[in-house]
């Protein structure tokens, strides 16, 4: 972290040492910054190097770049390169693939035996291996004996003879001569379609494969980059790493995670922090965050422009169409529309939470109480149907037809979107969204599927639940309907976030699937009320903001969403750039510091300028 250092303006000849050492720091920093940049353009010029001499052979049935992710169980076999941490940390950031290390080659591991009971339960099996393990005895029949009945996707380094002794399989093969971590990670990223294959063959290889066998792609998904690629000097995203360390010196948050997707690719992605002022856990960029409302543009809204451009549901068609219990209610006539734009009228919230008797909860679990609102917190049966409902129901409007930004707007939009989905909203935006894509890490109550070491834990609670909350949702209606609501419970990575809204900036396509039509997309994140900046769901550019909102550099053409948990998703179509920001602002309790601090903005403030420069 930073040392601050305050310049005495009058300086006197006896502070002279003093101010040596002060510009000797600002000089090393300085000098560390140019390092990075010049780190970052020999990447580049290695990665030229690679692009243009790595070639797609035997990819007649297009297994490269892997499409559709919903029917893959996808393994990484690694037999005795020395990059397949690299190699496999990428393939992980396109969808969840379990790794299995060098079984082949230490024989104190994995017999052969072994590692095919193990990859049983896999249809899709991505090899790396090199020109010396091809040589081993055991290579061949392994990789004879998989190709048998899974998709195999072979990525060879070494020399380029070592390619005969993969004649006997027809299986994709990706070969660079290169042995390095660079060439790991455009192999790992040319598997899921983040970069392109050429067709160039050099002289060797095209001796052995006929004319035309190279095989050439296009890129489908996300790439993993560096600034410099898109013509940011990295030195200018520095202020970057000063104000999230601001944000953590200040204790605006014990922890954050940055991303920025430019033109396609993640060009800055770094956590700070640590998991909690208490845990001192550093904090990971695949870690798990409660996004708070964000959840309303990544989960309801995603499920509302999927069911409308279906026709199942319609924006002028009123509420009491589609819920059968608001019919004798004061919110039979409000338009689906004016919910989703925030201006139907409704209170902004209701606190369930402190109407609870004593009856209503238990610290163990029973027939009676089985809803699990966090560790030693059970819910009474049917407390949503029973209590929490009719509440919502029954309650007052008020300001209708003004702009008054209201949680109980997407319970409604849940329901609606249950009814007519006919699935469990959790369910059917993982279906539909996030496990077509690869989003991996995000989802509604990430205990059932992750260790909570995984997850970064969200507020001390004590006044409702009285213990830290690690995995279960931070807010409180939403944690008292199972986890799972309109306006809150969605968990997610920043890798899987950038995922989901390059799909939005891709006008609704992504990794050769068409999510959305690109009309809905503009017409949902496009400034739709003539009260408010609001889009359907989607917040917006702030033109009347003194400050500039979400930041003072941002186009109008910018849509996205905050979270109460200081979690933020911008997106930014006339620079084609994706800004991500999560924390836990609330841990250990809630505080208005990051907001204070403008620390969201600020960050997006130096993204802009390093593009602008």
């Amino acid at each position: 972290m930073a040392r601050m250092f305050i310049v005495n303006k009058s300086l006197k000849i006896s502070s002279i040492p003093a101010a040596i050492c002060i510009l000797s720091f600002f000089t090393l920093c300085a000098c560390a910054q140019m390092a990075e940049h010049f780190r970052n353009e020999a990447f580049l010029m290695e990665w030229k190097k690679i692009e243009n001499s790595t070639v797609l052979l035997n990819n007649e049935d297009e297994l490269v770049p892997i499409k559709d992710l919903i029917p893959l169980s996808i393994a990484s076999v690694n037999i005795g390169s020395a990059y397949a941490t690299e190699f496999d940390s990428i393939l992980n950031k396109y969808t969840r693939v379990k790794s299995f290390a060098s079984a082949l080659y230490n024989h104190d591991m994995l017999s052969f035996n072994d590692l095919n009971d193990d990859l049983k339960f896999f249809n899709t099996i991505i090899v790396q291996v090199t020109d010396q393990s091809l040589n081993d005895p055991r290579t061949i029949p392994l990789l004879l004996d998989l190709q048998l009945n899974k998709s195999l996707i072979i990525s060879l380094s070494g020399e380029a003879g070592s390619l005969k002794l993969l004649d006997p399989l027809h299986s994709a093969i990706i070969w660079s001569e290169k042995k390095s971590a660079i060439s790991a990670n455009f192999a790992a990223q040319l598997v899921f379609g983040g970069v392109s294959a050429n067709t160039r063959l050099n002289q060797e290889i095209s001796a052995r494969y006929a004319s035309g066998s190279g095989f050439s792609t296009i890129p489908i998904r996300l790439k993993y980059s560096v600034p410099e690629e898109v013509g940011i000097n990295s030195a200018d995203l520095k202020r970057i790493d000063d104000i999230a360390e601001e944000a953590i010196r200040q204790r605006a948050t014990p922890s954050a995670v940055v991303l920025v997707v430019k033109d396609g690719r993640i060009i800055f992605n770094k956590a700070y922090g640590t998991r909690t002022y208490i845990d001192r856990t550093p904090t990971r960029i695949t870690d798990i965050y409660d996004l708070a409302s964000v959840t309303k543009i990544s989960a309801t809204t995603m499920a509302v422009m999927r069911l409308f451009e279906q026709g199942k549901l319609k924006l002028d068609t009123n509420v009491g169409a589609y819920i059968p219990r608001s019919r004798n209610t004061n919110k039979k006539d409000i338009s689906v529309r004016d919910v989703m734009l925030h201006q139907a009228g409704f209170i902004p919230f209701i606190p369930f939470f402190r109407n609870l008797s004593d009856t209503d909860y238990s610290r163990d679990s029973s027939g009676i109480h089985p809803l699990k609102v966090a560790d030693n917190y059970y819910l009474r049966k049917d407390y949503f149907k029973q209590v929490m409902w009719p509440l919502m129901l029954n309650s007052s409007l008020s300001n209708q037809g003004k702009y008054v930004y209201s949680d109980l707007s997407m319970y409604f939009m849940k329901d609606m979107v249950e009814r007519q989905s006919e699935k469990p909203m959790e369910t059917y935006v993982m279906n539909q969204f996030y496990t077509p894509l690869g989003m991996s890490r995000a989802g509604f109550n990430p205990r059932l599927r992750f260790p909570k070491e995984e997850i970064i834990p969200t507020e001390d609670d004590r006044e409702f639940r009285k213990t830290l909350l690690e995995g279960y949702v931070h807010d409180q209606g939403a944690a008292m309907v199972g986890g799972v609501s309109g306006h809150a419970g969605l968990f997610s990575s920043a890798n899987d976030l950038a995922i989901l809204y390059q799909m939005i900036l891709n006008g609704g396509t992504y990794g050769g699937t068409q999510y959305f039509k690109p009309e809905t997309v503009n017409m949902f994140t496009a400034k739709q009320s003539a009260i408010s900046r609001r889009g359907l769901g989607f917040d917006r550019w702030d033109e009347e903001s003194t400050k500039g909102y979400p930041s003072k550099l941002a186009s109008p053409l910018t849509f996205g969403h905050t979270g109460y948990t200081g979690t933020c998703v911008w997106v930014d179509p006339k620079y084609n750039l994706v800004y991500v920001f999560l924390s836990n602002r609330v841990n250990p309790g809630v505080t208005s510091k990051l907001i204070d601090l403008n620390i969201r903005g600020r960050i997006q403030d130096v993204i802009y300028e390093a593009i602008g420069k």
